[in-house]
């Protein structure tokens, strides 16, 4: 099914019958990572699960957007659909998105799950620091003349050494709203999450590490955090069961 939004074309799938839940993806992915979760909720829920713009089949925005702004979209999606009161689901860059929405009081929303969420800048390793200033280097020389004639045909080639896996695979304006929503930080939004919120992680996610849903359960008060041992950053996909069981102490 698809909804225009925002002038954009926004893919997503319903299944069930029951309380509203909305389903948002990570970077990167789309509404089939949420494929076996969506049909165990929809047992009980009304379940939509939502091709973020850019990804799966929606059409990719034409501005460079932030996680506010997929938030302000998520909030004519629900307005749009007449969605009440809906149990809110988000995994990395889906969590920052709930976070802008819930925090800035856009729609009523029952409850919220956090999965992996990004929005929280961890120091980064030495080695990590060495690599951004290196690139940013880089970007400051090219400009200059004589250094663009030698160095301009190979940036792409820097950009692809010096990136992460999910700057490589963007392209376009794709890859600036990547850059805009990774340097963005949630913290001072948190504590103005006042509904029942579940955290869940995997100790061995390196790309949104435990220590960021640590920093967000002392944040959000009453919060609850719930870390699965062995499990990435897909802790829904890693360990099942137990991310199932979860879910349903949390939802009643």
């Amino acid at each position: 099914m698809f909804i225009k939004l925002e002038n954009l074309n926004v893919h997503y799938k319903v299944a069930g019958a029951g309380a509203p839940v909305i389903l948002l993806h990570g970077w990167g992915c789309n509404i089939d990572y949420f494929a076996k979760l969506q049909a165990y909720l929809a047992k009980k829920f009304t379940v939509y699960a939502i091709d973020l713009p850019g990804f799966g089949l929606s059409t990719t925005p034409e501005k460079i957007w932030g996680s506010a702004e997929y938030a302000n979209l998520i909030e004519q999606f629900i307005n749009d659909l007449k969605i009440v009161n809906p149990i809110l689901l988000g995994h990395s860059l889906g969590g920052k998105i709930i976070i802008n929405l819930v925090a800035h009081g856009l729609v009523e929303i029952k409850k919220i799950i956090l999965i992996s969420s990004s929005g929280i800048q961890l120091p980064k390793s030495l080695k990590t620091k060495v690599r951004i200033y290196f690139f940013k280097l880089l970007k400051f020389l090219v400009k200059l003349p004589i250094i663009k004639i030698i160095l301009g045909p190979r940036m792409e080639l820097y950009r692809k050494k010096f990136g992460s896996n999910d700057y490589k695979n963007a392209s376009g304006i794709m890859r600036e709203i990547l850059v805009k929503t990774v340097n963005e930080n949630v913290i001072t939004l948190l504590p103005k999450i006042k509904i029942p919120v579940l955290l869940l992680w995997g100790d061995q996610d390196t790309m949104t590490t435990a220590g960021a849903g640590q920093i967000m359960q002392l944040a959000i008060l009453g919060s609850k955090l719930k870390i699965f041992t062995g499990s990435g950053h897909f802790p829904f996909l890693d360990n099942w069961e137990k991310v199932a069981m979860e879910l349903d102490n949390f939802l009643g």
